[in-house]
């Protein structure tokens, strides 16, 4: 954290939890709309009913929408874009747990893109980190060789481009302000939609979800629409108010109680249950991203 800057850690913690508490509940929703409408026209619909809400936070004075940096935020936009849409998709046809688990394999990713990619250093903690996240990873999608789905796969291929958007935040975005990375996903997220809903809409395809065209008959699936643009609205809100309250190394470690939220909802709303070995799973992941985030905090605090 810089100096001068407020810091609050227990509202940093609350804001994050709340964020989290908040997606938890409205990715459940998700499955409501997935027999209703499809991927593209979702994103779409989403974006266009966000779009005016980010405008609101821009009038109030909490950011610019236009990037300074355009390239490396359009770049971000497409990356981030095609992680949710790996993850929504995953959201659909698989039980939370397995879709938020698979997401968040994204810090795991972000360390072995730093150390292979990037030949950045790595040291003993963060590998034993990448190696119980990916055994939570495993005991999460409890993948079988002989009854192999690429379905699973999905939202760890989410985890995957998440990672990159990371990346590509943290080295060429981060004087960008917040709005404008926002303002610059939903963009993205709106042109995914018009160009998916147009492709399925004129070359209709077998698959459901992911590869259905423009449906008229959308009433149904408006209400978790609408409620998935104003709680995603909120949730990203609290969540950037958190990392501008909190050290991030700190602030990141709360994001993991969405893995709490999402299944204990599901349980709740629709009775999906996980196993002893998923929630295994879970706390493994949880622990993975708990220790790189105090590896990365103790590298902030040595290079300062």
């Amino acid at each position: 954290m810089q100096a001068g800057k407020p810091t609050s850690p227990t509202l940093a913690s609350f804001l994050m939890v709340g964020s989290m508490a908040i997606i938890g509940v409205i990715d459940n929703f998700v499955i409501l709309l997935a027999d209703t409408i499809g991927l593209w026209q979702f994103h779409l619909s989403r974006a266009a009913l966000m779009l005016p809400l980010v405008v609101g936070l821009s009038l109030l004075g909490l950011g610019g929408m236009w990037p300074k940096r355009p390239g490396p935020v359009v770049l971000r936009s497409v990356l981030i874009t095609v992680a949710l849409l790996f993850y929504f998709t995953a959201l659909a046809i698989l039980p939370i747990a397995q879709a938020l688990a698979g997401l968040f394999t994204s810090p795991i990713f972000v360390l072995l893109i730093s150390a292979l990619a990037m030949r950045q250093p790595i040291g003993p903690w963060r590998i034993a980190a990448v190696l119980i996240g990916f055994l939570g990873t495993l005991c999460v999608l409890q993948p079988n060789p002989a009854e192999f789905d690429f379905r699973t796969l999905l939202p760890v291929a989410g985890g995957f481009f998440y990672a990159l958007s990371a990346i590509i935040t943290r080295s060429h975005c981060a004087e960008e302000s917040t709005l404008a990375l926002l303002t610059g996903m939903i963009l993205m997220l709106a042109l995914a939609g018009a160009i998916g809903v147009t492709l399925f809409t004129f070359m209709p395809t077998e698959g459901g979800f992911a590869t259905r065209g423009w449906v008229w008959a959308m009433q149904p699936a408006l209400p978790w629409i609408v409620i998935q643009a104003v709680g995603s609205t909120a949730a990203v809100f609290m969540l950037i108010k958190a990392y501008q309250l909190g050290e991030p190394s700190y602030v990141a470690v709360f994001e993991y109680s969405v893995m709490i939220f999402g299944p204990l909802f599901a349980w709740v709303a629709f009775g999906q249950t996980i196993g002893v070995m998923q929630i295994t799973g879970i706390g493994l992941i949880a622990t993975a991203g708990a220790v790189l985030g105090w590896r990365a905090g103790r590298a902030e605090v040595a290079a300062s």
